[in-house]
């Protein structure tokens, strides 16, 4: 008989932006006036730029003519965009990225749920808590945890974030293979500055673990105190793998392009100690299960990149950002302690209560949709997740509806 991967059972009921679409979609249906503002899902709403616009109507054109045509790509990422990822987001801040170490794909979502398959099953995993669940989702898949208990996974190595250490966590206390890093934060907006980030580089060097690194936020860091990558950090080319997304940076959420690093200096072992590097076998695995990111997706992503996308790309970003200032600013007055909102797009807030009530009482009387903190692990209870991706309007109104929900 068929048999099932057993793994999945192990899984919660469901994904925990299915249980927020669901009670949102009820809500509507009991009432349906006023029009729900959504500031959880971490959605854009704004245009693509102009010059992304103008490289995807270019690059259509060229499909329409056989001279011009494309068919497969190569399943790495074309050089054009390679190559100007390289140079801009990597060696113009010092990083010695080189082009053939970047590989474009369709979503960081992807990249870090599928990076796993190329480490073995019985790899020690540490992941932060509060964290973004595709992490811990796709180990517990893969046959890396026990069961679900009190809120946790047996086998799981987890990392408390918490008011007391600025949601950075501290060192594992015991052995890990692999760990799981995001900064700027997603759920929490918490930064780590580059001496913070060199501690963590030490400790895998020291511990031949390899460090996934989630930089899907840099482009919303203020601070240029602030590393925007972990290669601007000595020693992390031979311990971390990087990711990173146009779909904030750019607006790229409903066009999906994004990118990993996996530096060519990169080893992991074998049972008997072999050495292997990891970039070769990334490569074997993107090109079995990957046929490339659309021509006109990556002319559109590299048009981010000429002057006129970078100044547009800065106008999207501060629009969020000014949207941030405002929400945080607005829950201060109310009385609520926050972090992020400064150099990420996420407020997090100190609900002063049980998380999924306030979600409820938010969603019930304001018509606010945020993200409730448990639904991010045991350490997000007692927190919400306020997302700025939406028009001035929306947040000024619903921080208005909030204020009045809250007096």
């Amino acid at each position: 008989m068929i048999r099932i991967n057993e793994n999945y059972l192990k899984l919660k009921a469901s994904y925990l932006f299915s249980d927020i679409a669901k009670r949102v979609a009820d809500h509507q249906q009991r009432q349906p006036e006023p029009a729900v503002i959504r500031l959880g899902i971490g959605d854009v709403t704004r245009a693509l730029p102009e010059t992304c616009i103008a490289a995807f109507h270019e690059a259509v054109d060229e499909m329409a003519a056989d001279a011009t045509f494309r068919g497969y790509g190569p399943e790495q990422g074309y050089d054009f965009l390679r190559q100007a990822i390289a140079e801009n987001d990597f060696k113009a801040r010092g990083a010695d990225i080189d082009a053939d170490e970047i590989f474009v794909s369709d979503g960081a979502k992807c990249d870090t749920g599928n990076i796993q398959e190329i480490f073995a099953a019985d790899v020690r995993i540490a992941i932060p808590d509060p964290v973004y669940p595709v992490y811990l989702d796709t180990n517990v898949m893969a046959g890396r945890s026990g069961t679900f208990r009190d809120g946790r996974y047996e086998g799981i190595v987890y990392l408390d974030g918490t008011a007391e250490n600025g949601f950075i966590p501290d060192l594992p206390a015991e052995p890990v293979d692999l760990i799981y890093l995001c900064f700027p934060n997603n759920p929490t907006g918490a930064t780590i500055s580059r001496e913070q980030l060199k501690i963590w580089v030490d400790f895998a060097a020291a511990n031949r673990a390899i460090i996934l690194y989630d930089a899907a936020y840099e482009a919303f860091i203020r601070d240029d105190a602030l590393p925007h990558s972990i290669y601007e950090v000595d020693g992390a080319r031979n311990v971390a793998i990087e990711f990173r997304s146009f779909s904030k940076t750019a607006g790229f959420t409903g066009t999906r392009c994004a990118y990993t690093v996996v530096p060519k200096t990169l080893m992991a072992y074998t049972d008997t100690g072999e050495a292997h590097s990891v970039h070769r076998l990334w490569n074997r695995r993107h090109a079995t299960k990957f046929n490339g990111v659309s021509y006109p997706v990556q002319r559109a992503a590299a048009a981010i990149y000429t002057d006129a996308g970078k100044r547009q790309v800065a106008e999207l970003i501060q629009g969020y950002m000014a949207n941030a200032d405002i929400i945080r600013s607005e829950m201060q007055a109310l009385g609520y302690t926050c972090i992020g909102g400064e150099n990420a797009p996420y407020i997090w807030v100190a609900t002063k209560g049980d998380s999924w009530a306030f979600f409820d009482m938010l969603l019930e009387k304001a018509g606010v949709v945020c993200t409730p903190g448990a639904g991010f692990g045991t350490c997000g209870e007692g927190y919400i997740r306020i997302s700025a991706f939406n028009s001035r309007e929306n947040v000024t109104t619903a921080m208005d509806r909030i204020r009045q929900a809250l007096a």
